[in-house]
């Protein structure tokens, strides 16, 4: 199995031996045989084949560092793009004080 899962394998191996141990205990080893019968075996191999779909669609750390990383992008250009509103909107009312000085100068009434 991959890395990732050694600590998960480790884990599951621990608590099987415990059950094991405690079936041997108190049922003896017919009771386990039935128990690891063709219908147990196939369920325990779906459920371990469903852990292992839902582990692989998790996402990684590069998924991640590729997301902070295009969240960071964005958010740069934003910065850039308001920064550039701000400039545009101080060249507006420049021009619009001009213009009214312009008009007074000319003797022209505007109206708003």
């Amino acid at each position: 199995m991959k890395k990732e899962y050694s600590e998960l394998i480790k884990y599951l191996d621990k608590k099987f031996g415990k059950v094991d141990k405690k079936l041997d205990e108190k049922a003896g080893r017919e009771d386990l045989e039935k128990l690891a019968s063709k219908e147990a075996v196939f369920d325990l191999t779906n459920r371990v084949i469903c852990v292992e779909e839902k582990i692989e669609g998790l996402a990684t750390k590069e998924d991640m560092n590729n997301l902070r990383n295009s969240v960071d992008n964005y958010a740069k250009k934003a910065d850039t793009y308001f920064q550039e509103f701000v400039a545009l909107a101080a060249k507006v009312d420049r021009h619009e004080k001009w213009i009214q000085q312009i008009a007074e100068k000319m003797g022209i009434e505007l109206r708003t």
